[in-house]
């Protein structure tokens, strides 16, 4: 059960994880004595940290219901980001809260003197730094420069009103603590707790998220080679020494929809790959919304933008978008003989559900794109509003091997080696032919800068670009892709007309071609059909053509705004300038509460 201790509130875990402590020491009268004395009062005290990792109702409400949304992802609303519309919260809630879980880490960073078990108290310093580098980074990746504290403060402490510090102080601070981590945790692997492998995984990813945000938003050249250089030597370190490899049994056709579609990873061998989890367990009552986001049109009618459908290869490695005539390709067509791991992410010809032999279609009625996301999907019996249990994977090894690739691209060292350890040991977990392996003197995909596309726009190095569509495919739905293109200045991408499958004209269609009918479209007058979905071209339906093209879900809508000046970073909450207007400092291009920007 510790696994589910992890993620409930503090007095829960002292009612089951501290019998020792509570048979001497009443609750109402624990002190930070007694509390971090024992290995057992750490043990409580810390595990209330793990609520600031991301969980499935963090996921819903920021990407609402796609684990994603950017220039992959859609919905029946635009991204917020993009409306035009965004303003600064009025208060500190949302992105700019929980404060007050680093003066807990803070807390018990200060008072481990107390405990006179020193390893003991060395593996807590380690879990706490490593709680304090997360809490930091995420605050960095959202705000730019933000305060640092490294102790805890009391109300009348002069530092709560200083002003931010500068993001390299704090990212500098923050690969100290995951250095400190690293060190100090157990190398033991635990796909529930947080390990060494754990804080090692999480410096490579900061290292890169940081040295290509500087690199490419012109801020430090010099310390964006370096911070690539760690993530570099940290990716290198977790590939040699951690015993985490990929997941797979020999069966590129469902190994990677596996991976994300366990309801216990702690009995899975699918812990070859994972990292860290996020557990939930409906024997215990901890479950989420995932299914019902994924499948209904309350919940947004999550669908695959179709530039995401197209960044992936043809199972021979050979590029689909340089096919003739690609973009009127219909669904089954397009479908056909690429990258196994699309069909894993979307329905597909031929889809089932887990437990369940009955082939469904794509259900324009509930996807607003028509690709329909099936990652996380597990049997029909979670699909109730709040029943799915399935974990979701927070780390895994197949982001440290992409990570490691773009590191050495952007340094200029990459070499056909370094390829064939990552990108083409993704490829060939995914059953791309050897004929379809990443080489040194690949050309460029002129797709993947391609203007109507929402093409990058900063890079035109082929094997960056090759990297970055395997970044694409791999970790498609995981939450990566917002900032990944937040810091290689592609902000642009998100402005992209977002479009769905294509359809030649009104008619009725059998989309994955088991011989009925799926959709039907109409101009005029509605005809008599056995297609469960039926739907009017341009009140119900719009196409980029007129009555022909993709599906365009904001067609005659106000355009996307993307302001290059000021949106890479969130702005600051209106009431902490007002409360400490005098030292913080609004983002950028901002209100900042006093009428300028």
């Amino acid at each position: 059960m510790k696994k589910i201790f992890l993620f409930i509130a503090l007095t829960a875990m002292f009612a089951v994880s501290c019998t020792e402590s509570l048979e001497k020491y009443p609750l109402d009268k624990l002190s930070e004595t007694t509390l971090f004395s024992s290995t057992s009062g750490l043990s409580a005290f810390s595990n209330t940290f793990y609520t600031i990792l991301p969980s499935a109702s963090s996921y819903e409400n920021a990407a609402l219901c796609c684990l994603d949304a950017a220039d992959n992802y859609f919905k029946n609303k635009r991204l917020d980001a993009i409306t035009g519309n965004r303003i600064p919260a009025p208060n500190g809630t949302g992105e700019w809260s929980s404060w007050g879980t680093l003066r807990d880490i803070n807390t018990l960073l200060a008072d481990l003197y107390l405990c006179e078990d020193k390893a003991v108290a060395a593996q807590y310093e380690g879990l706490a730094r490593f709680f304090r580098a997360y809490f930091y980074f995420e605050k960095v990746r959202r705000f730019g420069n933000v305060p640092w504290y490294d102790a805890p403060l009391g109300s009348d402490d002069e530092s709560l009103y200083k002003t931010q510090d500068d993001r390299k102080l704090v990212i500098d601070n923050v690969i100290a603590d995951l250095d400190c981590a690293i060190e100090q945790l157990s190398k033991t692997k635990s796909v529930y707790t947080i390990t060494s492998w754990t804080a090692l995984a999480l410096k490579s990813r900061v290292c890169l998220f940081e040295g290509t945000f500087e690199k490419y938003h012109g801020i430090d050249q010099a310390n964006a080679t370096r911070l690539l250089g760690l993530c570099a030597d940290a990716s290198a370190l977790f590939m040699k020494e951690s015993g985490y490899s990929l997941y797979t049994t020999g069966a590129p056709d469902h190994d990677y929809f596996d991976l994300f579609t366990a309801n216990n990873y702690g009995g899975s061998n699918t812990t070859t790959e994972v990292i860290l989890a996020r557990n939930y367990s409906s024997t215990y009552g901890t479950m989420h919304r995932l299914h019902a986001c994924l499948l209904t049109s309350g919940e947004g009618a999550t669908g695959m933008n179709r530039k995401a459908v197209a960044s992936y290869l043809m199972k021979d490695g050979s590029r689909f978008t340089d096919k003739a005539d690609w973009e009127k390709m219909q669904f089954a067509d397009e479908l056909k003989d690429r990258d196994p791991r699309l069909a894993q992410s979307i329905r597909y010809p031929g889809y089932h559900r887990i437990g369940n032999e009955k082939q469904i279609a794509p259900d324009l009625n509930n996807c607003v794109s028509g690709y329909q996301p099936t990652k996380f999907l597990m049997t029909e019996d979670k699909d109730v509003h709040g029943q799915s249990d399935v974990d979701l994977i927070l780390f895994r090894a197949g982001e440290i091997l992409l990570n490691y690739a773009e590191a050495k691209a952007e340094l200029g060292t990459i070499t056909q080696d370094d390829l064939d350890i990552t990108i083409n040991a993704l490829r060939k977990r995914a059953g791309i032919a050897d004929a379809g392996k990443l080489t040194l003197d690949v050309t460029a995909d002129p797709f993947l800068t391609d203007p109507k596309w929402g093409g990058y726009t900063h890079v035109t190095d082929p094997v960056i670009l090759e990297i970055r569509r395997e970044r694409l495919c791999e970790l498609n739905q995981e939450g990566f892709r917002y900032f990944d293109l937040m810091r290689w200045k592609e902000g642009q991408a998100l402005c992209a007309p977002l479009y769905g499958m294509y359809f030649p004209g009104p008619g009725e269609y059998d989309l994955d071609q088991n011989g009925s009918v799926d959709v039907c479209l109409y101009t005029t007058d509605k005809p008599s059909t056995s297609a469960p979905v039926v739907l009017k071209i341009d009140e119900e339906i719009f196409l980029s053509d007129g009555e022909s093209g993709m599906i365009e879900k904001f067609k005659n809508s106000d355009p996307a705004v993307w302001d290059e000046n000021r949106d890479y970073l969130y702005p600051l909450p209106l009431q902490e300038l007002r409360l400490n207007g005098s030292n913080l400092v609004q983002n950028p291009g901002w209100d900042d509460g006093k009428g300028t920007n």
